[in-house]
């Protein structure tokens, strides 16, 4: 793997003291990659990128072992403001828009933080706009009344609007037309060959994300169970079968063959 910018070492997750969520999780995110989290609902998914963007104390979670480096520098207990700050912002699962503010004014919260003058920001807000010209289009519509598809361009667009170094993309698909959910992975693949952002998104639409990946990993109930190139997992049969929907004309549903054959052929 290239330059590693994000190391997950071994990560517990707990919420309310009592729920344990994630049981040692292990992840490298290099540089200028795009990175998959993949794995059905309920999997972890979105408490890794929480505990990545320490987002959990909101939650009532908190990372009780192992640890989370940013180049090389412990994270957890920084706030958010500060992961910001060194390049890091999660995009959140359900596209949260504020829904009284105007498209424009949405992509120019992003910018709450920066320091560099109007000029710049206006130079982002621009370059944002050439990414999603539907936005550009929409700029003065309220958010509320704009299409799910808009809205999650729009939530990619001002986490964009802080010029982050890593973007952690929580559910993109979600309720979206697949033309639409298209789009929006052949943006974030733009954006990572033209600007060098570097994404970790969690995804249950597995065959749109390991097409456009680098890299995926794949969580069952708070495990890594598997990881790997994302052409090599594509091909893999476990993973056609399980998450891609091809293979074995005879099977029985996923509930009651896969912990059969997990424990066979991926946990042995």
């Amino acid at each position: 793997m290239s330059d590693i910018l994000l190391n997950v070492n071994g990560i517990e997750v707990i919420y309310n003291h009592v729920i344990l969520v994630l049981k040692g999780v292990s992840l490298q995110v290099g540089e200028g990659r795009v990175v998959a989290l993949l794995g059905g609902n309920g999997a972890g998914k979105t408490t890794t990128l929480r505990a990545v963007s320490n987002l959990l104390a909101g939650e009532r979670g908190e990372v009780t072992k192992g640890s989370i480096e940013l180049r090389g520098e412990r994270i957890e207990r920084l706030t958010t403001a500060a992961m910001v700050e060194r390049g890091v912002v999660q995009v959140m699962e359900g596209r949260h828009c504020f829904a009284h503010l105007t498209i424009e004014e949405n992509l120019l919260t992003g910018a709450y933080t920066r320091k560099d003058g109007k000029a710049a920001v206006a130079r982002t807000l621009d370059k944002v706009y050439a990414y999603f010209p539907r936005l550009k289009e929409r700029r003065a519509s309220q958010a509320a009344y704009t299409s799910g598809g808009e809205q999650q361009m729009c939530a990619i667009g001002r986490a964009l609007m802080a010029e982050p170094k890593m973007v952690l993309l929580d559910e993109p698909s979600m309720g979206l037309a697949p033309q639409i959910v298209e789009e929006v992975f052949e943006i974030v693949r733009d954006l990572n060959h033209k600007e060098r952002t570097t994404f970790l998104l969690a995804e249950q639409n597995t065959n749109m994300a390991l097409r456009y990946a680098d890299y995926g990993y794949i969580l069952e109930n708070g495990r890594i169970v598997m990881d790997g190139e994302a052409a090599a997992l594509r091909e893999n049969e476990d993973v056609k079968e399980f998450y891609l929907g091809v293979g074995g004309s005879d099977r029985k549903s996923f509930r009651d063959v896969k912990s059969y054959r997990r424990r066979k052929r991926w946990l042995s």
